[in-house]
């Protein structure tokens, strides 16, 4: 009998080819019926896409069909497997479905599906074009490609601007250096937002600028301060006690810990389409300090408060070796004329928190 066969043995008889051919009838009966089921099943709905594919897996290992026919029981998987989101199965069963009948336009459409799913947008593109070269009327792929060249324009544009973004922030940290200033971990966020400094086309900086009034802790925001003007506050109080003449001007020395260059590239991408990157394409980055000598923090002990020469320029302010930028500039206005200025000046003050 042809059943009892060795696996590789030839037929000898007329018999054993006769049973071969009623076994491989069968088999090849079977697996179109076990392809109708599967049908039979997808149409009944959602519930029943697991036994859809049970029977056409059923149908595929009878190996019983044509490479046509079988290419499209590999594509109607694909198909069921696209409805349940198992995007890579679906695509692995489209690939298989074109590598056996390359003018399955079906086959070419759900190749495209799976990869759009998988966010594979050249792949998607190129198994549309390809379908495309196979029927170039069909209408849904022809709606496919343009959904595909639409996400694609969309990507390149927010690449072009994550690498904007990225750009900005490194020409930032590089006039950081140049300038050999001290960057800090940002404070006062809840008043300042995500403001950053802006770097001019004349490669000079622009600070957005705290003041805070120690004695009442309220504060004023200048959002451009130019770092070649003279650091010198603008607003006063209602009550006079900080006119021009009377205040003085504070920054909070040997507080804080000195950012790594890659911790001041990813605070300047706070708030920017490129806010997610964690690597920033330059080797040279890791493990760089923002400024020489590789000191994490300055001064020791309690902090002290230093006052600002209004006459200098805020650059030359900042540049101070023992001043460290919290985020953006944070000065303390207090008044001579106010009895807080001489508990301020003792150093038995301190920020509320």
């Amino acid at each position: 009998m042809a059943l009892l066969m060795e696996k590789g043995a030839e037929p000898q008889t007329e018999k054993e080819l006769a049973d071969l051919d009623a076994i491989a009838a069968l088999k090849e009966s079977a697996a179109i019926e076990l392809k109708e089921e599967g049908n039979k099943y997808v149409k009944m709905g959602k519930k029943h896409y697991s036994e859809a594919i049970n029977c056409y897996t059923r149908a595929i290992n009878q190996n019983a069909l044509s490479d046509t026919e079988t290419s499209i029981i590999f594509s109607n998987r694909a198909h069921v497997n696209l409805l349940l989101g198992n995007y890579g199965r679906a695509l692995s069963d489209s690939e298989e479905a074109m590598k056996l009948s390359p003018t399955n336009v079906k086959a070419f459409y759900r190749a495209a599906k799976a990869s759009l799913s998988l966010n594979k947008l050249v792949e998607a593109k190129t198994f549309c074009e390809n379908g495309l070269d196979q029927n170039p009327d069909n209408e849904e792929l022809k709606k496919l490609l343009k959904q595909i060249d639409s996400q694609i324009s969309e990507h390149q544009q927010h690449e072009a601007q994550v690498s904007k973004a990225l750009t900005s922030a490194k020409g930032l940290v590089s006039a950081i250096e140049d300038r050999a200033l001290n960057i800090g971990k940002a404070m006062f966020q809840e008043l300042t937002g995500l403001k950053k400094p802006i770097l001019d086309k004349d490669h000079i900086l622009h600070w957005p600028v705290l003041l805070l009034y120690a004695e009442v802790m309220s504060s004023d925001f200048i959002e451009d301060f130019c770092e070649t003007d003279i650091s010198a506050p603008l607003p006063w109080d209602k009550e006079n006690a900080y006119t021009r003449d009377a205040i003085e001007l504070y920054y909070e020395a040997g507080s804080g810990v000195r950012l790594s260059k890659r911790e001041i590239i990813s605070t300047f991408l706070q708030g920017t389409v490129a806010s997610h990157l964690e690597s920033f394409g330059d080797d040279e980055i890791d493990g760089v300090k923002s400024s020489p000598k590789g000191i994490s923090s300055i001064g020791e002990g309690r902090s002290k408060w230093v006052k600002v020469n209004e006459r200098r320029t805020l650059h030359a302010v900042l540049k101070e070796p023992n001043l460290i930028i919290p985020g953006i500039p944070v000065f303390f206005v207090v008044s001579k004329r106010s009895s807080f200025y001489k508990e301020f000046k003792s150093g038995n003050w301190s920020l509320p928190f």
